[in-house]
Protein backbone atom coordinates (compact mmCIF):
# COMPACT_ATOMS: atom_id res chain seq x y z
CA UNK A 1 0.00 0.00 0.00
CA UNK A 2 1.61 3.58 -0.70
CA UNK A 3 2.36 5.69 2.31
CA UNK A 4 -0.38 8.60 2.50
CA UNK A 5 -3.06 6.77 1.16
CA UNK A 6 -6.13 5.94 3.39
CA UNK A 7 -7.21 2.95 2.98
CA UNK A 8 -11.27 2.56 3.45
CA UNK A 9 -14.09 0.74 2.24
CA UNK A 10 -14.68 0.42 -1.75
CA UNK A 11 -16.65 3.40 -3.18
CA UNK A 12 -19.96 2.35 -4.60
CA UNK A 13 -19.38 3.99 -7.48
CA UNK A 14 -17.58 1.05 -9.34
CA UNK A 15 -20.49 -1.62 -9.46
CA UNK A 16 -22.44 0.89 -11.36
CA UNK A 17 -19.50 1.84 -13.75
CA UNK A 18 -19.01 -1.56 -14.71
CA UNK A 19 -22.88 -1.46 -15.43
CA UNK A 20 -22.67 1.52 -17.26
CA UNK A 21 -19.84 0.46 -19.48
CA UNK A 22 -21.42 -2.82 -20.30
CA UNK A 23 -24.63 -0.79 -21.17
CA UNK A 24 -22.22 1.42 -23.31
CA UNK A 25 -21.30 -1.50 -25.12
CA UNK A 26 -24.89 -3.20 -26.02
CA UNK A 27 -26.78 0.38 -27.32
CA UNK A 28 -24.87 0.12 -30.63
CA UNK A 29 -26.17 -3.81 -30.47
CA UNK A 30 -29.58 -2.85 -29.87
CA UNK A 31 -29.62 0.36 -32.27
CA UNK A 32 -28.69 -2.19 -35.01
CA UNK A 33 -31.43 -4.88 -34.74
CA UNK A 34 -33.70 -5.57 -37.10
CA UNK A 35 -37.56 -4.90 -36.14
CA UNK A 36 -38.86 -8.22 -34.35
CA UNK A 37 -41.57 -8.73 -37.09
CA UNK A 38 -38.82 -10.00 -39.52
CA UNK A 39 -38.89 -13.75 -39.48
CA UNK A 40 -35.50 -15.73 -38.63
CA UNK A 41 -35.67 -18.26 -41.15
CA UNK A 42 -35.45 -15.81 -44.09
CA UNK A 43 -31.33 -15.06 -42.79
CA UNK A 44 -31.17 -18.78 -43.17
CA UNK A 45 -27.99 -19.97 -44.91
CA UNK A 46 -26.97 -16.29 -45.30
CA UNK A 47 -24.65 -15.04 -42.41
CA UNK A 48 -24.50 -14.90 -38.40
CA UNK A 49 -24.18 -11.11 -37.81
CA UNK A 50 -27.09 -10.92 -40.36
CA UNK A 51 -29.19 -13.58 -38.52
CA UNK A 52 -28.45 -11.90 -35.05
CA UNK A 53 -29.34 -8.46 -36.01
CA UNK A 54 -32.75 -9.57 -34.90
CA UNK A 55 -33.04 -10.37 -31.46
CA UNK A 56 -35.25 -13.14 -31.25
CA UNK A 57 -33.15 -15.27 -33.57
CA UNK A 58 -30.46 -18.14 -32.68
CA UNK A 59 -27.83 -19.67 -35.08
CA UNK A 60 -26.80 -22.43 -35.56
CA UNK A 61 -23.39 -22.76 -36.80
CA UNK A 62 -23.46 -26.48 -37.85
CA UNK A 63 -26.27 -26.23 -40.50
CA UNK A 64 -25.67 -22.40 -41.17
CA UNK A 65 -30.03 -21.96 -40.10
CA UNK A 66 -31.43 -19.02 -38.38
CA UNK A 67 -33.55 -20.02 -35.83
CA UNK A 68 -36.43 -18.40 -33.55
CA UNK A 69 -35.27 -18.40 -29.83
CA UNK A 70 -37.74 -20.76 -27.80
CA UNK A 71 -38.68 -18.23 -25.22
CA UNK A 72 -40.40 -21.18 -23.42
CA UNK A 73 -37.24 -22.26 -22.62
CA UNK A 74 -34.11 -20.54 -21.24
CA UNK A 75 -31.25 -22.95 -22.89
CA UNK A 76 -32.03 -24.08 -26.58
CA UNK A 77 -32.90 -27.46 -26.60
CA UNK A 78 -30.18 -30.25 -28.21
CA UNK A 79 -33.05 -31.23 -30.65
CA UNK A 80 -32.77 -27.15 -31.92
CA UNK A 81 -28.97 -27.10 -31.76
CA UNK A 82 -26.13 -28.12 -29.96
CA UNK A 83 -25.42 -25.33 -27.22
CA UNK A 84 -21.50 -25.58 -28.74
CA UNK A 85 -22.66 -24.43 -32.32
CA UNK A 86 -25.10 -22.06 -30.96
CA UNK A 87 -24.78 -18.29 -31.45
CA UNK A 88 -27.22 -15.94 -29.67
CA UNK A 89 -26.41 -11.99 -29.01
CA UNK A 90 -22.83 -12.05 -30.83
CA UNK A 91 -21.34 -14.29 -33.25
CA UNK A 92 -17.82 -14.84 -31.64
CA UNK A 93 -19.30 -16.38 -28.45
CA UNK A 94 -21.20 -19.72 -29.02
CA UNK A 95 -23.45 -20.27 -26.18
CA UNK A 96 -22.03 -22.54 -24.67
CA UNK A 97 -19.24 -20.50 -23.30
CA UNK A 98 -21.87 -17.51 -22.92
CA UNK A 99 -23.33 -19.58 -20.26
CA UNK A 100 -19.95 -20.85 -18.27
CA UNK A 101 -18.79 -17.00 -18.86
CA UNK A 102 -22.00 -15.88 -16.89
CA UNK A 103 -22.04 -18.45 -13.89
CA UNK A 104 -18.06 -17.80 -13.58
CA UNK A 105 -18.55 -14.08 -13.30
CA UNK A 106 -22.20 -14.56 -11.05
CA UNK A 107 -20.35 -16.64 -8.98
CA UNK A 108 -17.11 -14.85 -8.81
CA UNK A 109 -19.10 -11.85 -7.72
CA UNK A 110 -21.37 -13.46 -5.08
CA UNK A 111 -18.06 -14.90 -3.74
CA UNK A 112 -17.27 -11.22 -3.49
CA UNK A 113 -20.28 -10.31 -1.95
CA UNK A 114 -20.15 -12.74 0.80
CA UNK A 115 -16.66 -12.08 1.56
CA UNK A 116 -17.25 -8.11 2.21
CA UNK A 117 -20.19 -8.91 4.00
CA UNK A 118 -17.98 -11.51 6.32
CA UNK A 119 -15.64 -9.09 6.72
CA UNK A 120 -18.01 -5.94 7.30
CA UNK A 121 -19.30 -8.33 9.89
CA UNK A 122 -16.07 -9.31 11.67
CA UNK A 123 -14.97 -5.25 11.74
CA UNK A 124 -18.25 -4.44 13.05
CA UNK A 125 -17.94 -7.26 16.17
CA UNK A 126 -14.25 -6.11 16.72
CA UNK A 127 -14.71 -2.66 17.05
CA UNK A 128 -16.81 -3.51 21.13
CA UNK A 129 -14.57 -5.00 23.27
CA UNK A 130 -15.23 -8.79 23.91
CA UNK A 131 -16.02 -9.85 27.66
CA UNK A 132 -12.39 -10.78 29.09
CA UNK A 133 -11.13 -7.21 27.45
CA UNK A 134 -13.78 -5.51 29.38
CA UNK A 135 -13.12 -7.67 32.55
CA UNK A 136 -9.74 -6.75 31.79
CA UNK A 137 -10.17 -3.49 32.30
CA UNK A 138 -12.18 -2.82 35.04
CA UNK A 139 -9.58 -4.97 36.76
CA UNK A 140 -6.81 -2.23 35.94
CA UNK A 141 -9.18 0.40 36.90
CA UNK A 142 -9.67 -1.01 40.51
CA UNK A 143 -6.13 -1.60 40.57
CA UNK A 144 -5.43 1.85 39.78
CA UNK A 145 -7.73 3.35 43.06
CA UNK A 146 -6.59 1.10 45.15
CA UNK A 147 -3.12 1.87 44.48
CA UNK A 148 -3.98 5.35 44.61
CA UNK A 149 -5.98 4.96 48.15
CA UNK A 150 -2.81 3.53 49.60
CA UNK A 151 -0.59 6.22 48.35
CA UNK A 152 -2.91 8.62 49.91
CA UNK A 153 -3.14 7.02 53.38
CA UNK A 154 0.71 6.41 53.30
CA UNK A 155 1.11 10.64 52.76
CA UNK A 156 -1.34 10.79 55.79
CA UNK A 157 0.86 8.30 57.73
CA UNK A 158 4.09 10.01 57.05
CA UNK A 159 2.63 13.65 57.38
CA UNK A 160 1.65 12.62 60.95
CA UNK A 161 4.75 10.96 61.93
CA UNK A 162 6.79 14.30 60.52
CA UNK A 163 4.39 16.00 62.70
CA UNK A 164 5.20 13.83 65.66
CA UNK A 165 8.94 14.30 65.42
CA UNK A 166 8.79 18.12 64.17
CA UNK A 167 10.06 17.22 60.37
CA UNK A 168 7.20 18.12 58.50
CA UNK A 169 7.74 20.58 55.60
CA UNK A 170 7.30 24.05 55.91
CA UNK A 171 5.27 25.83 52.98
CA UNK A 172 7.87 28.34 52.45
CA UNK A 173 11.02 26.95 53.53
CA UNK A 174 12.89 30.78 53.22
CA UNK A 175 9.95 32.51 55.15
CA UNK A 176 11.71 32.35 58.20
CA UNK A 177 15.06 33.94 56.92
CA UNK A 178 13.30 37.21 55.07
CA UNK A 179 12.38 38.59 58.26
CA UNK A 180 16.02 39.13 59.79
Amino acid sequence: MAPGVARGPTPYWRLPLGGAALLLLLIPLAAAQEPPGAACSQNTNKTCEECLKNVSCLWCNTNKACLDYPVTNILPPASLCKLSSARWGVCWVNFEALIITMSVVGGALLLGIAICCCCCCRRKRSRKPDRSEEKAMREREERRIRQEERRAEMKTRHDEIRKKYGLFKEENPYARFENN
